[in-house]
């Protein structure tokens, strides 16, 4: 048998065991329940859309300062330079006409009037220049006989002076009479043209944008330095082009034959091939301390054009200048200093400075600082997000390359 002394040592061990065990248990519970309140209540990650470095092109190009304008080639606000009442009315707003259609017509029987008297006395005059060129062959030929006659003896020398003087005097009206006949026809033609004033015809084939009056309403023709509404605006839609304002810092960029992208509100996500066509020889001030060139774009294609409305706001992109296969990332994702936060691996947001090329404001050209394939956050306006910060990429697909 054991001691008393013995048994009660072995006793005092095991308690001593058994409390031990406890507290480590219990250690283990409590750093368990901390570090599960740790994770519960730590930060989230931040959201944030990326996409990757990837190669592609990028181009510097110049871009319009206001919206443009789809414009017509050949436009013209029509007016009767003569005022009056509008007798007819030939057309209508969406008609199409051909080269001098006539438009409307103002009030004119008293013109119409006064060139048909033109006309009249114009055959009178010629009546009148028969008959008397009639007398002077009559007297040229008794001038002849007079002087076969005098040639014989048969008749004096009077005689036949009598009959010359009498013939040079018929063929002098003969002549008077022939200028006659030209002023009726330069009265018919004035009388002509006085009508012709009344009358408005179409320069060109085009569609009728507008129309300004309506029939027994008064036309009044537009006094100087007062512009009015014109009778007929008349638009020529087989050729059109855009017109749009850029930057004056800009101008000196571009050339005639540069290459560029149309984009209209009309039609999101589409985009029409274009050449500069015309730089404006002069600067606009249209608001202070907003100097502007306007530029004209052709489209490249008028078949996909032909469609498209005058008038319609445009907004334009002219290549300066570009390159293929170069490493880019979305202009989006700079910060000032050329500075991007990259999405590293671990889920932290890493700042790097890189060297930037050719720049757009869809895509800049990387020249160092990154590498191909590289997570760059472009979400830089969200709360949080800064070098340091835990994060997480918002969608998958999100980190793909943007390619055009």
């Amino acid at each position: 048998m054991w001691p008393v002394n013995m048994r009660h040592s072995c006793n005092q061990a095991a308690q001593s065991g058994r409390l031990a065990v406890r507290l480590a248990v219990a250690l283990i519970v409590i750093a368990m329940l901390a570090a599960a309140a740790w994770y519960a209540t730590r930060p989230k990650p931040l959201a944030v859309a990326v996409a990757l470095a990837d190669v592609g092109r990028v181009e510097n190009t110049v871009a319009n300062t206001r919206a443009g304008s789809v414009m017509a080639c050949r436009r013209a606000k029509l007016a009767p330079p003569a005022g009056g009442r509008i007798e007819r009315l030939n057309v209508r707003k969406g008609d199409r006409v051909r080269p001098g259609q006539v438009l409307l017509t103002l009030w004119n029987d008293d013109l119409t009037a006064r060139e048909r008297v033109s006309r009249e006395q114009l055959q009178t005059a010629k009546a009148h220049v028969r008959e008397v060129c009639e007398l002077a062959n009559a007297s040229a030929r008794d001038a002849r006989r007079a002087r076969e006659l005098r040639a014989r003896n048969f008749v004096s020398q009077e005689a036949v002076e009598r009959a010359d003087a009498d013939a040079a005097a018929k063929q002098a009206s003969c002549d008077s009479a022939a200028t006659q006949v030209a002023e009726a026809e330069a009265r018919i033609q004035a009388s002509r043209a006085d009508t012709d004033r009344t009358v408005l015809r179409a320069p060109f084939a085009g569609i009728v944008a507008e129309v300004n009056g309506e029939i027994g309403e008064y036309l009044t023709p537009s006094p100087p330095g007062i512009p009015t509404l014109p009778a007929v605006d008349l638009i020529d839609d087989s050729c059109i082009y855009v017109s749009a304002p850029i930057d004056e810092v800009d101008a000196a960029q571009l050339e005639k034959g540069l290459t560029g992208r149309i984009t209209l509100d009309a039609y999101r996500g589409k985009h029409f091939a274009g050449k500069l066509r015309r730089i404006a020889p002069y600067v606009l001030a249209v608001e202070k301390q907003a100097r502007t060139v306007e530029v004209e774009i052709e489209f490249d294609n008028p078949g996909e054009a032909i469609h498209l409305l005058v008038g319609y706001s445009a907004d334009i992109e002219i290549v300066v200048t570009g390159r293929d296969d170069v490493l880019r990332v979305p202009t989006p994702a700079l910060m000032p200093g050329n500075r991007v936060l990259v999405l590293t691996a671990g889920g932290l947001l890493e700042e790097r400075r890189i060297e930037t090329g050719l720049s757009n404001w869809e895509f800049t050209e990387v020249k160092s600082g990154l590498s191909r394939g590289d997570r760059v956050v472009t979400s830089l306006e969200r709360e949080g997000v800064k070098a340091g910060a835990r994060a997480m990429a918002e969608h998958k697909e999100a980190a793909k390359a943007q390619t055009k």
